[in-house]
């Protein structure tokens, strides 16, 4: 672990901090925050069912292929994604262009009240995630992603919070 990894325990707790206000919010029933890599970062909601890390990497993948699907239109990308199933819904958007929100959903909710609070929330990560970046930048570390000893930090403080 870097020396500096310390600057980034203040804005991991204003990420989770934003997610369980949009899962109160909306009455979400899970949310993650996934790289563009397919390495889940955090997550908040009921993930006992949920193979976090599958969803993770399929969600990239979605996301990835996607974004081939609007570039072979002229868009330069979907910036927000929608998946209706029988009993479950997942609303996807990218945020700073690297980082994947997806919020799961049942019929206690909206996909129009998923949409407006996502869309805050999504401002929100938008500042924090923009803040990482420059950090890491200005420490010379990779600015193409999530740090990984970032990402490591986070696994470590919900473990310890969680007690795992």
């Amino acid at each position: 672990m870097r020396d500096g990894i310390n600057i980034f325990e203040e804005d991991f707790w204003a990420i989770n901090d934003t997610l369980n206000r949009l899962l109160q919010g909306t009455n979400a029933r899970t949310i993650l925050l996934i790289d563009k890599a397919g390495q889940l970062i955090t997550s908040c909601g009921d993930t006992a069912s949920l193979d976090t890390s599958s969803f993770a990497t399929l969600s990239a993948a979605d996301f990835a292929a996607t974004s081939q699907l609007a570039s072979l239109i002229g868009e330069k990308e979907f910036s927000t994604l929608f998946h209706q199933g029988e009993k479950e819904n997942l609303y996807v958007c990218l945020i700073a262009d690297r980082v994947i929100l997806a919020v799961i959903f049942d019929h206690r909710t909206t996909l129009g009240l998923i949409r407006v609070k996502t869309k805050n929330s999504a401002a929100e990560l938008e500042k924090i995630f923009s803040e990482i970046f420059s950090k890491l930048e200005k420490e010379g570390g990779p600015s193409d992603g999530i740090d990984t000893d970032f990402t490591k930090a986070a696994e470590e403080e919900l473990d310890k919070l969680f007690g795992f």
